[in-house]
């Protein structure tokens, strides 16, 4: 079987990658030339262009992932580690998306972004694919069929690539998340119940809130790719539990970077071990990704701040002892410098009352997926929040401080989303091959196996794109433009994932006592949480082209 493997595949991953991002460069140029005035990017004209700069987004996403994918193999070469099952799953990956690039890349299912759309011909492109062909054939889908099937309760491409004491990290939390989340995830979701506190007592002990902090704060004082690894294993149990974690890990960078001495004191070390559960309340009906709108205002009154205002899409509000509150602080601004960041106390919630703190209401509201810790609206009215909680104690600086915390987030849900495709891949490949119809398991007929392979040859990209924007962060280099790519590829595939993954599942996968069900709705809100799919491509857009004029 190793035939399967091309002979000069190392040579053609190089190629892929280093042919890709000659494209790119050249789509950069013809998307510059549309939307620069007087040598700088215009918004408006930018704007106008959407199609285009985003098809530049998603281009050169891929070109990064084939990079990194190429990069990776390598490595693993030189370590004497490079085998079928990793070799495989990345030969069809760079055949497929470099057969995208030639052809045009799906930029969601109803829009497809085509290098002619600015005038850019592809044909460079073209030698790569056909090279790569040869691995990706029908025997070669297949063969990865088996070597999942062969992998199955064992090492697989998961750890693959990572040290020692990652692998090791790994190899705990997907354990753990076999054996207390995974029974258990599918009755949360159907009774629409909040994850156990009992699972947050268990998941704090394990360091979980204070993963990337420092120790001197309870934290591990471990680094993104970490972060990556331990969110991906949890979020392949439940994306509610993966979950937990993000708004700990934003409270933590606000206070770590912006903090007072008194506010990282009295804050951090709960923060860390899970005694104090943080939530993020930065969104409003009229504001979503346009937080230079809010409207929600503080003002002050001797030692206290008094907020007035409506906040929604608050996830884990009611049980929350901390809110990470944006308000506007400067009446008579119009934009992000008029805004503050606060470290907002409240009591947690009881059942029949949410919110049981003066001037302060809400309710919940109800959503198909993403269910474990429930999205809540808030009303505030004269809500009190002490002068001493103004995050640095700084006002007008909130926007700036939160603008930091993005990439990790964004970086987070990346792995969020590599988790619940792994999830969805480990669902239909244990239907696929138990269920069985016209005397075949169903992973035996070519259209079921093509859809398992594809699903596999794209969360090894994700992953790959998502540990290299971690490893930047590591780093202290700036890297939003790495986080988002991480971010808008890796959304796209989980729900690939999921929805491949019902359509193997047939009328079964669409019956929602099958856990498959879940994934389906799960997956979706991927693409519109820590910035939608268009807003991230705005941002990679704009990103590539500060490096174009």
């Amino acid at each position: 079987m190793m035939s399967l493997i091309l002979p000069d595949l190392l040579e053609l991953l190089d190629l892929a990658a280093s042919r890709a991002q000659a494209l790119v460069t050249e789509l950069q140029a013809a998307v510059a030339r549309r939307v620069t005035r007087e040598g700088r990017t215009d918004r408006a004209l930018l704007d106008a262009e959407q199609h285009g700069a985003h098809g530049l987004a998603w281009m050169a996403a891929y070109a990064e992932t084939l990079r990194q994918t190429a990069l990776w193999a390598r490595a693993l070469m030189a370590q004497g580690r490079f085998g079928e099952a990793d070799a495989l799953p990345a030969q069809l990956l760079a055949y497929e998306y470099t057969s995208q690039l030639l052809g045009g890349v799906p930029m969601n299912q109803g829009e497809t972004f085509r290098t002619w759309d600015l005038g850019v011909p592809s044909l460079p492109m073209g030698p790569v694919v056909g090279r790569l062909a040869a691995g990706a054939t029908q025997a070669v889908k297949s063969r990865i069929v088996e070597l999942l099937d062969l992998a199955r309760g064992h090492a697989s491409l998961e750890a693959s690539g990572l040290d020692e004491t990652l692998e090791a990290i790994s190899d705990q939390f997907q354990a753990f998340a076999a054996e207390r989340i995974t029974p258990f995830a599918h009755g949360w979701h159907l009774k629409d119940e909040l994850i156990p506190l009992s699972l947050l007592e268990e998941m704090g002990a394990l360091g979980v809130f204070g993963l990337t902090a420092p120790e001197r704060w309870g934290g591990a004082g471990l680094g993104k790719v970490a972060m990556c690894v331990v969110t991906e294993a949890l979020s392949r149990g439940y994306i509610g539990t993966g979950s937990l974690g993000t708004r700990s890990e934003i409270a933590a960078e606000l206070l770590l970077a912006h903090g007072t001495p008194d506010q990282q004191a009295r804050l951090l070390a709960g923060v860390t071990s899970g005694a104090i559960i943080p939530t993020a309340v930065f969104t409003e009906p009229q504001a979503g990704s346009d937080l230079g709108s809010l409207t929600t205002r503080a003002v002050r009154d001797g030692d206290v701040w008094r907020i007035t205002g409506a906040k929604t899409w608050i996830t884990h509000a009611a049980r929350a002892d901390l809110m990470t509150l944006l308000v506007r602080t400067d009446p008579g601004s119009k934009d992000h410098r008029g805004l503050s960041m606060f470290l907002a106390e409240k009591p947690r919630g009881v059942p029949g009352d949410p919110f049981p703190a003066p001037g302060m209401s809400g309710g919940e509201i109800g959503v198909i997926g993403y269910r474990g810790m429930k999205e809540y609206e808030i009303a505030f009215d004269g809500f009190e929040v002490a002068h001493v909680n103004l995050l640095g104690g700084q006002a007008g600086q909130g926007f700036a401080q939160l603008m930091a915390t993005f990439e990790s987030a964004r970086i987070q849900t990346a792995a969020r989303a590599i988790g619940v495709g792994q999830n969805a891949l480990d669902l239909a490949l244990a239907y696929a091959l138990a269920r069985r119809q016209f005397g075949e398991p169903l992973a035996a007929f070519p259209r079921v196996a093509n859809k398992l392979a594809m699903m596999a040859a794209e969360l090894l990209g994700a992953r790959r794109l998502a540990w290299f924007a971690a490893t930047a962060k590591d780093q202290g280099r700036r890297c939003d433009l790495e986080a988002g790519m991480a971010k808008l590829v890796a959304a796209r595939m989980a729900w690939a994932c999921a929805d491949n993954a019902v359509q193997i599942h047939g009328g079964a996968g669409f019956a929602v006592e099958q856990p498959i069900s879940r994934l389906l709705a799960d997956a979706r809100i991927l693409n519109i949480f820590e910035g939608s799919g268009e807003i991230q491509a705005q941002v990679i857009a704009r990103r590539l082209l500060e490096g174009a004029n």
